[in-house]
C-alpha cells in the first residue's frame, strides 16, 4: 500500500489506516476475538495505522488493542498507534471536555495502561475545551510531549483557525475530522489549511456510517444503536431518500468491478497526499472492501463520475443531530 506522512516530522504510513470506534459496541455488539481477527487482517493488509479513544466502549477499544499487543509483541513495532482524550462529564453528568494538563495526562496515562504501553505514537484533544485557548491546548498537549508519554499530538473536530494558532506554539501533526462524499465540509478551509500547513488531515468515518457501502446499516437496526438513531441521516424520511441516492454510488462501484466501499475511500484519498481514510467496521470482508480502495486510480472521468451521482450537498440531514453537535467546531 502507498504510504503517507503522520505530520511533517511524523512517521510514514499506510494511505489508508483503521478506526477502531467499531471496537466498541457503537455499531453493533462485538468481542475481544472479533477485534483480533480485524488485528490480523489489518497485519496481512499492510494496514500500519491504528485509532482510538479513551471513551470508546470506555475503554473497551483500547483494552482489545492492548490484548492484542500483548498476545502479539511484534506487532507494536508493525502499528502507529493514536488515541484521544478530552470528553468527560461534569458533577451533574453533563458532557464537557476538559483540556487541562492534568486531565489530558491523567486520561493518558489510562489509556497506556489499557493499551500496554510506555507511549502512544499520536494524541489528540478529542474535542476543544472552550475555557481554554488553542494556544493553552497545544501547550498542555506539548507538555506530553516532552514527558514522553506521546511522540506527536492532534487535534479532532476543530476550525482551520484553531489549527493555526496552536501551530503557533506546538507542531500539530493532525487534525482528524468527519470527511467524505457525504461530509465534505472539510474542503471549506480544513483540507486546505492542512496542506499548507503540513499537517495529515485523518478522515473518519469515509463511508458515510454505512451509506457510502454495498450493504448499508438496514433501517430495523438504527432504533438499537443509539447514536444512528439520533442522528438526522439515519431518520426518515431522510434515511430512505439517503438510500435511494447513494444507490447511484452502489451502481457506479458496481460498473467500475469494484465496492462503493473502495470507491469511497479511493475518492478521499484523492482530495490531497495528506488525507489519510480510517474506515472502521467489524468485518474482515468490508476491512477488505475498505483497503481495496488504495489500489484505485481515479482519473478525471472517474472523479467526474462520482461527482455527477453525490454532487456535492445530496445528503439528506445534517450530519449531526443538535446534542451530538456539542464539541466539534462549525466555521463555514
Amino acid at each position: 500500500m502507498d504510504k503517507r506522512k503522520l505530520g511533517v516530522e511524523g512517521p510514514e504510513i499506510a494511505a489508508i489506516g483503521y478506526g477502531a470506534m467499531s471496537f466498541s459496541d457503537m455499531y453493533g455488539p462485538t468481542n475481544e476475538t472479533e477485534s483480533h481477527a480485524i488485528l490480523d487482517a489489518c497485519r496481512d493488509l499492510g494496514v500500519t495505522h491504528l485509532d482510538t479513544a479513551n471513551v470508546y466502549g470506555m475503554g473497551k477499544s483500547e483494552s482489545a488493542i492492548g490484548s492484542y499487543l500483548k498476545a502479539n509483541p511484534d506487532a507494536r513495532d508493525e502499528f502507529v498507534i493514536a488515541t484521544k482524550a478530552t470528553i468527560t462529564r461534569d458533577e451533574d453528568g453533563n458532557r464537557c471536555f476538559d483540556n487541562s494538563t492534568e486531565h489530558l495526562e491523567a486520561e493518558l496515562d489510562k489509556s497506556l495502561q489499557r493499551l500496554g504501553l510506555d507511549c502512544v505514537d499520536l494524541f489528540y484533544a478529542h474535542r476543544r475545551d472552550p475555557r481554554l485557548s488553542p494556544e493553552e491546548t497545544a501547550a498542555n498537549l506539548g507538555e506530553l510531549v516532552q514527558k514522553g508519554k506521546t511522540r506527536a499530538v492532534g487535534l479532532s473536530e476543530v476550525a482551520p483557525s484553531t489549527l493555526r494558532r496552536a501551530m503557533s506554539v506546538f507542531p500539530i501533526a493532525a487534525v482528524q475530522s468527519e470527511y467524505s462524499l457525504s461530509t465534505r465540509y472539510p474542503e471549506l478551509g480544513l483540507v486546505q489549511t492542512c496542506a499548507e500547513l503540513g499537517v495529515a488531515m485523518v478522515a473518519f468515518s469515509p463511508v458515510g456510517r454505512s451509506l457510502l457501502t454495498d450493504n448499508p446499516i438496514p433501517g430495523d437496526q438504527i432504533p438499537n444503536l443509539p447514536f444512528l438513531a439520533d442522528n438526522p441521516r439515519f431518520v426518515e424520511p431522510n434515511l430512505t431518500e439517503n438510500l435511494r441516492l447513494t444507490d447511484g454510488l452502489r451502481n457506479l462501484a458496481k460498473k467500475m468491478g469494484t465496492s462503493a466501499a473502495a470507491l469511497s475511500n479511493a475518492w478521499l484519498l484523492t482530495r490531497g497526499e495528506h488525507v489519510i481514510p480510517i474506515p472502521g467496521t467489524r468485518s474482515v470482508a468490508h476491512l477488505r472492501e475498505c483497503i481495496a480502495g488504495a489500489d484505485l486510480k481515479l482519473s478525471k472521468e472517474d472523479l467526474g463520475r462520482i461527482e455527477a451521482v453525490l454532487p456535492v450537498g445530496w445528503a439528506h440531514g445534517d450530519r449531526y443531530s443538535i446534542a451530538q453537535w456539542n464539541g466539534p467546531e462549525r466555521y463555514c
